[in-house]
């Protein structure tokens, strides 16, 4: 792999990530890697006809999880490369077909492409996790769904349908969880007593008009080599299966 880093970070993390993907993959493209110095910088990557980019924070570059952050984008770059349904489709597209006639907020459209992104992930971490090791990675989720509850008050009292998250919007924090066993339970990377079940069960019960089995099913039964039409098609269904549930009654609780 041919790997030019720019700007002020190290470089070990991401040699390292390069030579362990290397041992089952492989970039046809170089990589260019830009650090900036704005903690607020999202981790970003993007296909050029002649090489790909990936745009970070120092403060990631330099995270515990700087490694399997650089292996998560390559990753994301080898299913470019190999023109995988889920990186070279349009999202917008199918989103657009899949919301045809009906209309949602720019918060719902927002969470859509979130969905869509959780897609990708789930093929991208296929690859990853043939040279990673899991403790990380569900460390991680674990994390951020433990983030998304944190403001949860005490459970006394509560009823069906009361939200129970401050600040994260229970119906994408629902999803997001259903994202994280399916990717748990497609790799078998942890057992059912783990402490994220019992955290996807609280934001399950913040968003009940959002069926975490469902989602969970839909992310985890993607097959590995789809389609074209059949991978739009279940982008399409799981649109708008969540452009339903953010339309439902119950929503008022938020």
């Amino acid at each position: 792999m041919d790997i030019r880093i720019h700007g002020p970070g190290p470089t070990g993390p991401f040699l390292s990530a390069a030579d362990r993907f290397e041992t089952e993959h492989d970039l046809a493209l170089p990589v260019r890697i830009h650090i900036s110095d704005d903690p607020d910088e999202r981790t970003k990557t993007g296909h050029h006809e002649d090489h790909h980019i990936m745009e970070l924070s120092r403060a990631a570059a330099t995270s515990a999880m700087a490694t399997e952050l650089a292996l998560h984008e390559f990753a994301h770059m080898r299913r470019h490369e190999e023109e995988h349904p889920s990186h070279v489709q349009s999202t917008t597209e199918a989103i657009y077909l899949a919301l045809a006639g009906r209309q949602v907020d720019r918060e719902t459209l927002a969470h859509c492409h979130q969905i869509a992104n959780h897609m990708k992930d789930i093929y991208a971490d296929d690859l990853t996790l043939a040279v990673t090791g899991p403790d990380k990675l569900v460390r991680y989720l674990e994390a951020g769904l433990a983030g998304a509850l944190e403001d949860r008050p005490h459970p006394a009292g509560l009823v069906t349908g009361t939200r129970i998250t401050a600040r994260s919007d229970p119906a994408i924090t629902a999803v997001n969880a259903a994202f994280a066993l399916a990717l748990i339970e497609r790799h078998g990377l942890a057992d059912r007593d783990h402490r994220i079940y019992t955290l996807a069960e609280a934001a399950a019960a913040d968003a009940p008009y959002v069926s975490l089995d469902r989602f969970k099913s839909l992310f985890q039964s993607l097959t590995t080599d789809p389609a074209p039409a059949e991978y739009r098609q279940t982008l399409v269904e799981a649109t708008q299966a969540y452009a339903r549930a953010r339309s439902h009654p119950g929503r008022a609780a938020d």
